[in-house]
């Protein structure tokens, strides 16, 4: 067998060990457009993204309950298990009450998390 046959299959095999990064995007959702300017970037950089599911803050008519936003922040919690990294959009340095929570709890499951802005405490 030629050396192109064992290259082809070794590139084959390569092509399943590939697994993408998977990213999670976190923030207030008042910075909904962000979310979608940074899913577009990631994505065409090749990483899985996940991001909050839709805009709470200008989707009119999308009344949720104190219940169903407990269960959503829960929700993105387990999208911070499944990423390998967490990506904080903090436009003008807003960290809001939700967000730091979602911080704190990569922070505890050890994930790498930058920023969108620079953070000084």
């Amino acid at each position: 067998m030629s050396k192109d046959y064992f290259l082809k299959r070794a590139g084959a095999w390569m092509d399943l060990l590939y697994v993408p990064k998977i990213i999670c995007l976190c923030g207030s959702a008042k910075f909904y457009k962000l979310f979608e300017e940074y899913n577009y970037k990631f994505t065409l950089e090749g990483y899985i993204v996940l991001s909050i599911g839709y805009n709470t803050k200008s989707d009119k008519g999308l009344e949720i309950t104190e219940e169903q936003k407990k269960m959503l922040d829960e929700l993105h919690k387990r999208k911070i298990d499944l990423a390998d990294e967490v990506f904080i959009i903090n436009k003008d340095g807003y960290i809001g009450e939700s967000t730091r929570s979602e911080i704190e709890y990569a922070n505890k499951k050890e994930k790498n998390i930058n920023y969108m802005e620079d953070i000084f405490f």
